[in-house]
């Protein structure tokens, strides 16, 4: 990958954080109330069956009102979440070979279940990748660390869970830095096989341990003993509960009641009633 390529997705990684300093509704909510919102949006998206499509279509109105009330650009959530398409593709791949019963006919053509699964795991881990993003983008991940040590998750799980992504910024700037010196110093194809990148990878290394020591060090003059120090004052009383009742309320409401059959039903029967 190019020092450009590297750049450019620490900017967008860059920008998610500068998303989440808004001011709208949903991000002067707790981040609490969106963290088991967002958990319980995924644990109903995934409930669903394999051959249950249908009920997952209403599903995607959800981002697309939380992006409204948010106020945050649709097109970078959804290009967000078009990246895990190439692994939804990877697991479902095998699905129509190994599920070749049919379960719809269509005329003379028949769809196997195999394309039923295979198609319900790519819009479910669409979905699940859509809530995941629009959490960070309304929270930032810090934010999203402090409620999950509010809520009992271990503490050094959300310490390490912080410094991974405070600092995968350090290991990007020190990739960006390694490649641009590579291409300085190679011409044409030179410099671009094996060899040179195994050299890169571990010059990469070492230059990163040798970070972290310094970084270290210096959160241990500042006082770091280990701890999570809240940032932030958080409130989680009546509104909150109730706006995480109404919305997992809804989202239930979606999983049991299959709105595309009803809708298709009432269409086809004031149809047939016209005829």
């Amino acid at each position: 990958m190019s020092s450009g390529a590297i750049f450019g997705s620490l900017l967008e990684l860059r920008q998610l954080d500068l998303l989440a300093s808004g001011d709208s509704v949903v991000h002067r909510l707790d981040t609490r109330v969106k963290l088991l919102a967002a958990f319980g949006f995924i644990l109903t998206v995934v409930s669903f069956g394999r051959y249950e499509l249908s009920g997952l279509l209403p599903f995607f109105f959800v981002p697309l009102v939380v992006c409204a009330m948010a106020g945050l650009p649709v097109w970078l959530v959804v290009r967000k979440a078009l990246l895990v398409l190439p692994f939804a593709l990877l697991i479902g791949a095998a699905n129509p070979l190994l599920d070749q019963t049919v379960q719809l006919q269509l005329g003379t053509v028949g769809i196997s279940g195999g394309w039923f699964s295979f198609t319900s795991i790519v819009l479910r881990a669409l979905l699940t990748a859509a809530a995941a993003i629009l959490l960070v983008a309304v929270s930032g991940v810090p934010a999203v660390c402090e409620a999950l040590a509010r809520l009992g998750v271990p503490q050094p799980l959300v310490i390490q869970l912080l410094f991974m992504y405070r600092y995968l910024f350090v290991l990007a700037e020190e990739a960006v830095h390694a490649s641009h010196s590579r291409a300085l110093r190679s011409f044409g194809r030179r410099g671009m096989g094996p060899g040179p990148f195994a050299a890169m990878i571990a010059h990469l290394l070492l230059r990163s341990w040798e970070r972290a020591e310094r970084i270290h060090q210096a959160m241990l003059a500042r006082g770091f003993t280990g701890q999570f120090l809240p940032s932030r004052r958080c409130r989680f009383g009546l509104p909150e509960l109730t706006v995480l009742l109404l919305f997992v309320g809804g989202c239930l409401l979606l999983r049991l009641v299959n709105l595309p059959q009803l809708v298709g039903a009432a269409a086809l029967g004031l149809f047939q009633g016209v005829v």
